[in-house]
């Protein structure tokens, strides 16, 4: 595994609104994956803690080593949501997953992103693919993508499910995930937060994490890109690979202008009632 890939729990947390740390548990070592994540740790604004152990981030699990399959079965986990489309899974394949565990399918439409981006690079021409990612087309696909996730009714669906599902029963271990646990991943895990009472700046640091556990990774696919004959210029994805204030800021102000508030794209966007969010802090939250 990344032995020299500091986790989050080894930098020490700034204290929160209230003078008590956040301690993270952040990144897991599970072989094969490299932004798989514990989202306990973290401090509300009431003092309480998300409860460790409980819920997970990810991306996909299609890679996964005998050794990352086995420290996966040791988390527990009973519930898989699999958040990317069927293209995605066609391409890159399955989860990889203990026999007993079944995967609970809530695809989220990225915008035609990963067909574009793919037949871009499959193409090996420069100029398509700069007409695709080039002179800030790359940040604007990604600005696209993150308003979906507030003005399409399939992925409010989707991410409300999820929610919805945990809250029901919020003692059964649960990883969500999409291809790059990054995007679809991040704002769930951001939303969820936020729900939690989890204040909006520790929320965001959470979310920017991706680009830490995924840096590495992420240039080893581009420059296999370059040497493979498929880009000129791999750093065009650059935009694309990374998570970015812009991206979340994008979906932000598209929740201010669709429906006032993130209390009320919660309630109202995603059915998120008062007694579902108090069933999430009962379930999720610890003293």
């Amino acid at each position: 595994g990344n032995c020299c890939t500091p986790s989050s729990s080894t930098v020490p947390a700034p204290p929160s609104a209230h003078g008590l740390p956040d301690r993270p548990v952040g990144r897991i070592d599970v072989e094969g994956t490299v932004n798989f994540r514990d989202l306990g740790g973290y401090r509300t604004f009431s003092g309480a803690r998300v409860a460790a152990g409980l819920v997970y981030r990810a991306e996909a699990l299609n890679h996964l080593t005998d050794a990352g399959l086995a420290t996966f079965a040791g988390l527990g986990v009973q519930r898989v949501v699999d958040l990317r489309t069927p293209l995605e899974v066609a391409q890159d394949g399955p989860d990889r997953l203990p026999a007993d565990l079944a995967v609970t399918r809530r695809p989220i439409g990225d915008t035609g992103m990963y067909a574009a981006v793919t037949a871009a690079i499959g193409s090996k021409d420069p100029a398509r693919q700069q007409a695709v990612l080039g002179a800030g087309r790359g940040e604007e696909i990604m600005r696209t993508l993150y308003r979906s996730f507030v003005t399409d009714p399939e992925s409010r669906a989707a991410f409300g499910g999820t929610l919805r599902e945990l809250a029901d029963a919020p003692s059964r271990p649960m990883v969500f995930h999409c291809t790059s646990g990054k995007d679809r991943t991040g704002w769930l895990g951001y939303l969820l937060l936020r729900s939690l009472g989890v204040p909006e700046a520790t929320a965001r640091r959470d979310f920017l994490l991706s680009n830490q556990y995924r840096a590495a990774a992420d240039a080893r696919t581009r420059e296999g890109l370059k040497a493979g004959g498929y880009m000129r210029d791999p750093d065009l994805l650059i935009p694309v690979h990374e998570v970015r204030p812009a991206y979340l800021d994008a979906a932000l102000d598209q929740v201010r202008r669709s429906y006032g508030s993130v209390d009320r794209y919660l309630r109202v966007g995603l059915g998120l009632d008062g007694g579902t969010r108090a069933r999430l802090w009962r379930g999720l939250l610890t003293r």
